[in-house]
């Protein structure tokens, strides 16, 4: 005998709980199931315990430039990784801790521990019990993607998530991945004391972005002693000893490089191989992520998907935004679709990368012709005066609407200062609704009007 639910979520993650909540509110019984921890990937080997580690290489950072700013602190700055780790298991655990009281009080919700799989296109088997229900719901998150290296099962590696938990600093730290999460754990460990050395595949480090963005990230790790070694073709590996050797046909440099230990970090993959989705009816594309429509429904009738699985986003805020779509078509509220959002994210090197919308080159591959507006954190007071003045800000309008195309706010503070940018586009305002606003000074968010005084027409195409 099944047990019968009005519906069936399939993962704790950051759309799950919310999801649950907005539908037990409503009215509705709602199983949640959880093969792992709850919160998914951003509370325990995500955004929650990478950026509270983040913290802590900032502040041996600014430890060791404390006589810039006047302040002697004496004697040689050095990190305890161990205790940085129980630093950052608090941190996690708090926030799972509050998440699982939550739901474990949430009227109406049943949440299951085990691994769900589909029976029919409305029924889940999790161990011995069946469930059954008309609304499915998939928030199976990701994992790291380990890239088929040429001696990569010979030696031990590291992931995004494990090496989390690694107790020992490496002495030489080698990132096979040259994009987000790679340049994080870099310069994360250059700060803890560890010696560090980047192989990326492209010609340059995070590829997606600007050949200008590219170039000040570069120059950033670099200023901090981190090799970069790009162009890396055939990447192989070895053993030597106790040391790992990472082989890498480079334009410049040595051939080999010889370290501790290797982190990869080329990607994730969904968690999508052991659903049993085809007993559902439930179509993947070949990397496995779920096929979805604008309102995340799947190729079955009655099951979404959201986060990570459905490959509409690889980002805490977008699952978050999968779950406020969902339930606002659900529950008749509202029409919001996918197609609707605008593409923002951030690169949590120090300091960071803000982005939102269109690139430079993006915009120049849709033949507009564009105006763009910029100015480097040297020229901007706040940045200065906090001593952190590395990067640039640049933003892109369209030069026929006047439409914020896209920005890239790389320096102090550009994470947050972004999200202006962000609402004016939201908005659908011109740019000189943003230009015409007052900012509060000191700030770096006060130069984003001036910059948009300050635009210059450039003409379409690719450079």
């Amino acid at each position: 005998m099944a047990d019968r639910f009005d519906a069936i979520i399939i993962g704790a993650g950051q759309a799950g709980p919310s999801l649950a909540g907005k539908l037990t509110a409503a009215g509705m019984s709602v199983a949640l199931i959880e093969r792992k921890l709850i919160g998914g990937t951003c509370v325990n080997v995500g955004c929650t315990p990478t950026k509270t580690m983040v913290a802590s290489a900032r502040a041996a950072h600014q430890a060791r430039r404390a006589a810039e700013y006047g302040v002697n602190i004496g004697g040689t700055v050095s990190v305890s990784l161990p205790d940085v780790l129980v630093r950052k298991a608090a941190v996690v655990a708090n926030s799972r801790t509050g998440l699982e009281n939550w739901l474990h009080g949430m009227p109406g919700c049943t949440t299951l521990q085990g691994q769900a799989r589909f029976v029919t296109g409305n029924s889940v088997r999790v161990g011995g019990q069946l469930l059954e229900s008309e609304r499915i719901f998939i928030n199976v998150g990701g994992r790291p993607r380990i890239p088929r290296l040429p001696g990569i099962e010979t030696i031990p590696y590291l992931t995004s998530s494990s090496i989390l938990e690694l107790q020992t600093l490496p002495e030489h730290l080698i990132v096979v991945g040259g994009s987000y999460i790679g340049l994080e754990f870099a310069q994360m460990y250059r700060r803890f004391g560890s010696q560090v050395t980047v192989i990326e595949k492209a010609p340059r480090i995070i590829p997606k972005e600007d050949a200008d963005v590219s170039a000040a990230i570069l120059a950033i790790l670099e200023s901090e002693e981190i090799t970069v070694r790009s162009s890396a073709e055939c990447i192989r590996l070895h053993h030597s000893g106790r040391d790992i050797v990472a082989g890498a046909h480079c334009s410049e440099g040595a051939p080999e490089i010889v370290g501790s230990h290797l982190l990869l970090a080329v990607g994730r993959r969904p968690n999508t191989d052991d659903l049993g989705l085809e007993s559902a009816g439930v179509a993947t594309d070949e990397q496995g992520y779920i096929i979805v429509d604008d309102e995340l429904r799947t190729s079955a009738a009655g099951i979404w998907a959201l986060g990570d699985c459905n490959g509409k986003g690889a980002f805490t805020h977008t699952a978050y935004n999968d779950f406020e779509i969902v339930a606002d078509n659900l529950l008749g509220t509202g029409v919001r679709r996918v197609s609707d959002r605008i593409p923002c994210y951030a690169l949590y090197v120090d300091p960071p990368l803000g982005r939102a919308g269109m690139t430079e080159a993006q915009a120049r591959a849709q033949g507009r012709t564009i105006r763009i507006g910029s100015r480097p954190m040297t020229r901007i007071a706040r940045a200065v005066e906090k001593g952190e003045s590395q990067g640039f800000m640049k933003i892109i309008v369209d030069g026929d609407s006047d439409a914020i195309l896209g920005a890239s706010i790389l320096g102090v503070g550009g994470d947050e200062a972004v999200h202006g940018v962000l609402d004016v586009m939201s908005a659908k305002a011109p740019y000189t609704t943003l230009q015409r606003t007052m900012h509060i000074h000191p700030t770096v968010s006060e130069l984003i009007p001036t910059i948009l005084g300050e635009l210059e027409t450039v003409e379409g195409g690719a450079r």
